[in-house]
């Protein structure tokens, strides 16, 4: 459980993701977990984005009974096609897109302080139209972010340890990754980077652990040669940037992850970086999936407001069967009102 002391009352919306997968499944898990809910409905006011019918028949397929009171209902249900629990399509993927989209659209108005968003399915949207790489893309562009970034943070339940993993590059192809993969692209992150520790969690002189891109970082150039051509300058003048904070690398991807999982695990005495920045998508998420796949939770960081999401997607395989387990779900939640809490304090709201 993420603690922190209550200044304000952070206004909170949760999206239901595609409703053919298992987003409503776990949002209406979370808040019939009653000692949960009784702790994080007191720190926040919430709001739901869902068609009040499928809500309705998930509760009633869950046998949970009703939706807690204190949560305000935002009916919404755009498209007549039939929705095929399972099956992520282009009704489906209206709906969801709707639904996020609406809830960009009532945060910037300043009715939200946050939003929580359930797993939607990329292929849906695209096949209603929406040529998104995804849900953070979408919110950047409605906010006018033109920084931005995919942190995953976690905490873990073995040892408190605070987990905080970004990407550099998302969801491009692999091969991409060399070209798209720049000094600007890693200045813009690393800014990102520390304007979010700083505001978000209050660490000033941070550490950041930053992965070389090749295995053993490149070997000298015998295993690639980025980080001597360009990789290694940019972090040295990063380090003459910014001195009051200790920017250790190029680490071998290999290794750079064997002291975050010993801490996440068992081992609540070994020095850890503050915050680790990871060059392409399975760099840093094979490893925090393997940590903490029930417990992460992606952040969109550089954003004008908090958005969160649960670490998994719309599980169309197991969708309806009501065994989806609302951990990630839960944990999503409880970092968004911890971040808005963050954000009140910086900003002295």
């Amino acid at each position: 459980m993420i603690m922190g002391a209550v200044e304000s009352k952070p206004r909170l919306i949760i999206t239901a993701g595609d409703p053919a997968g298992i987003g409503l499944e776990v949002i209406l898990k979370a808040f019939a977990d009653r000692a949960w809910a009784q702790t994080w409905l007191s720190q926040a006011q919430v709001s739901l984005i869902s068609s009040r019918t499928l809500l309705q028949q998930t509760l009633t397929q869950l046998d949970l009974g009703e939706l807690d009171p204190t949560i305000e209902l935002i009916d919404r249900f755009t498209v007549d096609a039939p929705i095929r629990v399972g099956l992520g399509d282009a009704a489906s993927g209206a709906v969801s897109f709707d639904y996020l989209n609406t809830a960009i659209d009532l945060a910037m108005a300043g009715k939200f302080d946050g939003i929580v968003t359930a797993p939607i399915a990329k292929s849906a949207w695209q096949a209603a139209g929406h040529i998104y790489p995804g849900q953070t893309e979408l919110l950047a562009e409605k906010s006018g972010a033109d920084r931005f970034g995919m942190m995953f943070l976690g905490r873990s339940p073995q040892t408190g340890w605070v987990l905080r993993a970004l990407l550099a590059t998302v969801h491009i192809p692999l091969r991409a990754v060399p070209e798209q993969l720049t000094q600007q692209v890693m200045t813009r992150k690393l800014e990102l980077l520390l304007d979010c520790l700083q505001q978000d969690f209050g660490l000033q002189t941070p550490h950041i652990a930053i992965a070389g891109l090749n295995p053993h970082s490149g070997e000298l150039g015998q295993l690639g040669c980025e980080e001597v051509d360009w990789l290694q300058p940019w972090l040295e003048d990063a380090r003459a940037r910014y001195p009051q904070v200790r920017l250790e690398g190029l680490i071998p991807p290999d290794t750079m992850w064997v002291k975050p999982g010993r801490a996440w695990f068992y081992d609540q005495t070994i020095t850890t970086a503050d915050a680790y920045l990871a060059l392409y998508h399975d760099q840093g998420l094979i490893p925090v999936k393997l940590m903490a796949f029930d417990r992460a939770v992606n952040t969109s960081i550089g954003l004008p407001f908090v958005r969160t999401s649960p670490d998994h997607g719309t599980a169309f395989d197991i969708a309806g069967q009501g065994i989806a387990s609302p951990q990630s779900m839960q944990s999503a939640i409880e970092w968004a009102i911890y971040l808005c809490q963050q954000r009140c304090k910086t900003t002295k709201c």
